[in-house]
């Protein structure tokens, strides 16, 4: 088998269980913790670290509300079984970057990675994320140019894959629409507070030996899992968050 068809195939399997990566993460983060508890930074350095990890996920949240609430119906969805597209996207934030929802995908995972305050697992984790997502990206790459030829090729040559290029900016065909972003977007939020909630309480039993009260990220945690269970039954037992022409 080809390299090009061996990295395709390989992506294709990759992109469909992409979802199991948190639960890696988890997993990983347990033994890092562990084993860092001594290493962790006093205040006011853990502070400042906590909002640089919020602040990295905030900004994976909004490129991806972004990527999201400016995109047509058949494209950028949470399909997970096969690529699908029935249109281009050339305008907006995929003038800049060719995988906006990878790249906050990234962003979102590495605030969490980031909040162990173990920045050598924030390199490996960082380094394994692009080895899973290069395969992943050449995968949809090859669908893509195979279903849109030429206008695809064209378009890839001067776009990058990963690093947005502000410079080449055209601004987007339609609208932003908030509620494609309420719609679509509620369960990764509550996947990421879990995340942060998670290495929260872990780190504290490491450093205490107990989980001890009641936290602040489980007050975040319980007010995100309401309007996460608010936005789910909107969507699936009304109409209030349809649009036309919207995915």
């Amino acid at each position: 088998m080809a390299l090009k068809h061996s990295f395709e195939k390989s992506g294709n399997t990759l992109f469909r269980y992409r979802g199991q990566i948190p639960i890696v993460l988890f997993i990983l983060a347990i033994p890092v913790l562990y084993f860092s508890t001594q290493h962790f930074p006093g205040e006011p350095i853990r502070s400042i670290l906590t909002w640089i990890a919020i602040g990295m996920s905030v900004l994976g949240f909004l490129i991806r509300a972004i990527s999201i609430g400016t995109t047509p119906k058949g494209t950028s969805g949470r399909n997970t079984k096969e690529q699908v597209a029935e249109s281009l996207n050339k305008t907006g934030i995929y003038s800049v970057v060719r995988h906006p929802l990878y790249l906050g995908n990234y962003f979102m995972w590495a605030g969490i990675v980031f909040y162990t305050f173990n920045f050598y697992f924030f390199i490996i984790v960082s380094l394994g994320f692009w080895l899973y997502y290069e395969r992943i990206m050449f995968a949809e790459e090859r669908f893509l140019e195979r279903k849109f030829g030429r206008p695809y090729l064209d378009w890839s040559k001067k776009v990058p894959a990963f690093i947005p290029k502000f410079s080449i900016y055209q601004k987007n065909k339609i609208p932003f629409s908030f509620k494609s972003v309420l719609r679509r977007e509620y369960s990764g939020v509550l996947a990421t507070v879990i995340g942060f909630c998670f290495i929260d309480y872990l780190r504290q039993y490491f450093l205490s030996g107990e989980f001890g009260v009641v936290r602040n990220s489980a007050y975040v945690l319980a007010a995100t899992a309401i309007l996460t269970l608010i936005l789910r039954s909107l969507k699936h037992y009304t109409k209030i968050l349809n649009e036309e022409g919207r995915s």
